[in-house]
């Protein structure tokens, strides 16, 4: 008898983090015997655009697709809709299919797994993907000073404790954010009911060898790539990435490496990158900006001479994973990051992959060492795979569905 799996997300399948951080992983899970009907909330424009597409992946890899169109507004009533209607199908899906366990990626997911355990006896599996709570008032998302927001802010955290309490197993994307659970009182012995699994890298599509040279050159060419030093930065600016730093960094870089370029691969309006530069200083032809498909990513990395990722370290990046940081190693790239987010320190030491800024100021960005003298790539690359690998977070689930299962 096959395994069958409810997965819940409300991140939509056709959403980059979708194709990254969720697919990957139930394709590979498939080919062990594991049945997966999922259930996600698609954002209307990547919808209609990247549907067809999704839907082949999913017939080929056996992965049962049940898409609801999210709901964005009026805010808080239209997420409140949008559990009901998950909650709805979820419960038709398992009269049908009787799951043995329900895979809940982040909290809203969960509340409805938390349901179907106490209501169906199934396993919940708790995949917290970081603090959701506290990443909105981080991210200056909610505001405690708004009386509805403190509501709903006190009310998830309630949900929260009920989640690490109850949940038959919990996933952490850092060893950081587990040793923050564990160090609550009450919760100290939820130690061997949590498995680390960071944002997993598909190393073979985050290959240096795998790269064609053809379209590498291509890219030098429309960049106006010659012997530059060229800094990287892949992915969205938006609440967490402090981009305002990593420019003053990259105005440092200026002065030791007079030949760099910063080039970011975003799909961030070029405009908002070219206009900051602009007000601090930075010559605008230093800058370029391209926005690609997630296919493309790994040849635009490989025109990298470093990267670089600051990111607030606030309390609810404590259990944050940064994707891109699997995915720029896997490449043989050295990194520039910050300490006090998840467990990205503590990957860079162990794995000699570049360099960590501890304080944003200008005197700690001079004297940085961006000649990589401590980088180790070989090890780098090596440490991608026993970190990052898709293959190893593979094995680590489904080691955690068969403790479930026992």
């Amino acid at each position: 008898m096959p395994t069958n799996i409810l997965y819940l997300s409300y991140d939509g399948m056709t959403d980059p983090l979708g194709q990254s951080q969720v697919l990957p992983y139930l394709k590979g899970l498939t080919q062990k015997g594991y049945v997966f009907h999922l259930i996600s909330f698609e954002k209307a424009e990547r919808f209609v655009k990247y549907r067809s597409q999704i839907q082949l992946i999913c017939d080929q890899s056996g992965i049962n697709w049940h898409p609801l169109a999210y709901t964005k507004n009026p805010p808080l009533i239209s997420t409140i809709y949008d559990v009901f209607r998950m909650k709805k199908l979820a419960f038709q899906l398992h009269k049908k299919h009787h799951f043995q366990i329900v895979h809940c990626r982040s909290y809203l997911s969960a509340i409805v797994g938390r349901q179907m355990q106490t209501k169906f006896g199934l396993k919940f599996l708790f995949d917290m993907r970081g603090f959701w709570a506290d990443e909105r008032i981080d991210g200056k998302i909610w505001s405690l000073k708004n009386p509805i927001f403190k509501i709903v802010y006190r009310y998830f955290k309630k949900k929260e404790r009920e989640f690490f309490q109850f949940a038959d197993y919990i996933v952490s994307l850092t060893y950081n954010g587990k040793d923050e659970i564990i160090s609550w009182k009450g919760f100290e012995h939820l130690e061997n009911r949590i498995q680390v699994i960071p944002c997993c890298a598909d190393i073979e599509k985050f290959n240096p060898k795998n790269i064609d040279q053809a379209k590498q050159n291509d890219l030098k060419n429309e960049f106006s790539l010659k012997d530059e030093f060229v800094l990287g930065y892949v992915g969205s600016i938006g609440t967490w990435y402090m981009l305002d730093e990593m420019l003053d960094f990259f105005k440092a870089l200026l002065l030791k490496k007079p030949n760099a370029v910063f080039l970011f691969i975003s799909g961030e309006n070029p405009e908002t990158i070219i206009s900051k530069s602009r007000d601090l200083g930075i010559p605008v032809d230093k800058i370029r900006v391209k926005s690609v498909l997630h296919d493309e990513v790994a040849t635009c990395i490989s025109l990298f001479s470093a990267s670089i990722f600051f990111i607030r370290p606030t309390f609810s990046k404590k259990a944050s994973s940064p994707t891109k940081q699997g995915e720029l190693m896997a490449m043989g790239i050295p990194v520039i990051c910050n300490s006090g987010v998840g467990d990205t320190e503590r990957v860079v030491r162990n794995y000699h992959s570049g360099i960590v800024i501890d304080d944003f100021n200008s005197n700690n960005f001079k004297q940085a060492d961006i000649d990589f003298v401590d980088f180790d790539r070989d090890k780098t690359i090596l440490g991608a795979a026993e970190f990052y690998g898709l293959i190893e977070g593979v094995k680590k689930y489904e080691q955690v569905y068969r403790k479930l299962l026992d």
